[in-house]
């Protein structure tokens, strides 16, 4: 079966008003589809930089990503968004929501964008899915962090993403409602089938996943339960 992701010595260097910095210091692994990893490892780490070269958002200054089929060597920018509307479901710390839209049309609008035809009734049906479904003309500013997060999960599968990257998606919540959008990320991710890589600073967290990959000064190992 092939891999969902797969990195091959990717090296990812930025500029800055030091100079270049060096993020990622050839970083090599796969993902199997379906598959859950926990990436955990210090602030400053590489963690998140390792996300937004997997999803396209920023590209490797030197090796190989290959995501849902697709090698991102040398696409455009244009090339990468369309990707990440088929392919791929980001769910980011903050929620990343248009507060002038309602949670219906936050939702709704990625699929219109995709072309969907019934955007709206797919968008209605996700955010049944994530329990919003008396929530669907609310705007963000009407939600708590919890449903806010909710609403962004639901943006996040109702396209049908293989690959879910989630960026300590529960880092602005309380403990008790954080346990609830876990509980809810994994349940989706399982009726997916969807590959999921799951960024946090709690190991515990990142034991719930089949594996576990630690990111330290830019190089990625495999870390034992």
């Amino acid at each position: 079966m092939p891999a969902a992701l797969t990195l091959e010595n990717v090296f990812l260097t930025l500029n800055s008003h030091a100079g270049p910095v060096e993020i990622l210091k050839g970083v090599s692994f796969s993902a199997k589809p379906g598959e859950a990893i926990g990436i955990i490892g210090p602030s400053g780490s590489g963690k998140t930089s390792l996300l937004m070269v997997a999803s396209g958002l920023e590209a490797a200054t030197k090796g190989k990503v290959e995501a849902a089929g697709i090698d991102l060597t040398g696409k455009s920018e244009s090339a990468l968004a369309q990707f990440r509307r088929d392919k791929i479901g980001i769910i980011f710390q903050s929620f990343h929501l248009i507060p002038t839209m309602t949670a219906l049309e936050n939702v709704a609008v990625p699929l219109e964008f995709k072309g969907v035809g019934d955007a709206f009734d797919r968008a209605a049906a996700a955010l049944k899915r994530v329990g919003l479904g008396h929530r669907l003309e609310h705007y963000p500013s009407q939600l708590s962090g919890g449903e806010q997060q909710r609403v962004a999960i639901a943006r996040a599968v109702a396209a049908g993403a293989q690959i879910l990257l989630a960026d300590e998606p529960t880092g602005n919540l309380d403990q008790e409602t954080g346990s609830a959008i876990i509980e809810l990320l994994f349940e989706l991710k399982d009726k997916e089938k969807a590959t999921l890589l799951l960024v946090t600073h709690d190991r515990a967290l990142a034991k719930r996943c089949g594996r576990i990959l630690e990111v330290r000064d830019g190089l990625v190992k495999e870390s034992k339960h």
